[in-house]
């Protein structure tokens, strides 16, 4: 018996989100590699050059540019600066820390959009959300040990950046789907592109032809993989595609283990498995609470 169209589809749509992860992650550890010699503004803009390229393939697809005109700038702006936020302090926390410990501490971004959504989206979570909430807080702590011993200071930078996407993310609801998804991050690279130009007069130097192949392929890696993460969402429904994000933590694990050598200890791998179900716990209430309009 063949499959049916819609499930061809959803096969399709969960591959979409696994290729986008991986391309992400690993756009994450040619960012980390980069960090040795070029600093967080330098990344931005010489990557975000070559992000342009594909966005025009995108938008020219998409309709040409009669699609650039926003219908909520103020809140494409806003969104686009939240995810600068997030980009430079992701990129400084890689400077110090293991690829997978730094993927694993931006991914309690979907625990502070819960946390914050009673004051701020004026979402009710009930109880359940709340606890799961503060079990991936704990797991937090294992990750980050606070203590003299354990206590890195770099995951600061992480966590800063796990705002600023969970910032970023607040906006996105609250902007709807008025403007299309290359729309929204064409702006948001010319925000990234400006902010890392500017800080280029404050010490910069010209990347020799290998380092430029590597902005080359992470500027491309980093927009094909939201094209196809948009895609997947897409193609399938969000309760079948949206876990496959944490797959970004085995790829950066891996990533992290080949390349560097990391290999993250007991206490790390506890924390990062509660702040992953968590996340799932939160998402799957979530979807369930939807179609009946209350949360529990």
């Amino acid at each position: 018996m063949s499959p049916s169209k819609s499930e061809t589809t959803t096969v399709k749509g969960m591959l979409c989100m696994v290729a986008g992860t991986l391309l992400l992650t690993s756009q994450d550890g040619i960012t980390k590699w980069l960090t040795t010699d070029f600093h967080a503004g330098e990344i931005l803009f010489y990557r975000g050059i070559w992000m342009f390229p594909v966005l025009a393939i995108l938008i020219h697809r998409n309709g040409g540019m009669k699609t650039l005109r926003l219908k909520q700038p103020s809140g494409v702006i806003l969104r686009g600066m939240a995810a600068l936020t997030a980009s430079v302090f992701v990129t400084v926390s890689l400077m110090r820390l293991p690829l997978a410990e730094t993927m694993a501490l931006v991914f309690i971004a979907p625990l502070l959009l819960t946390a914050s959504s009673p004051f701020l989206l004026r979402e009710e979570v009930g109880w359940q959300r709340w606890m799961a909430v503060l079990g991936g807080f704990a797991g937090v702590l294992l990750i980050i040990q606070p203590g003299p011993d354990g206590f890195n200071s770099w995951v600061i930078f992480a966590l800063l950046a796990a705002l600023g996407s969970a910032s970023r993310d607040i906006i996105t609801r609250r902007l709807g789907t008025h403007d299309s998804a290359a729309t929204v991050m064409f702006y948001t690279s010319i925000i990234s592109l400006i902010a890392g130009a500017v800080t280029l007069p404050f010490g910069t130097h010209w990347p020799d032809p290998g380092q430029w192949g590597l902005f080359i392929l992470g500027g491309i890696m980093v927009t094909f993989a939201h094209l196809l993460i948009v895609m997947s969402l897409q193609m399938a429904a969000a309760a079948v595609v949206s876990p496959l994000k944490y797959l970004s933590l085995v790829w950066s694990a891996l990533i992290g283990f080949m390349v560097w050598g990391d290999i993250p200890g007991p206490m790390k791998m506890t924390g990062a498995a509660l702040v992953v179900l968590a996340g799932l716990f939160i998402f799957y209430r979530e979807t369930r609470a939807q179609p009946a309009k209350a949360v529990t």
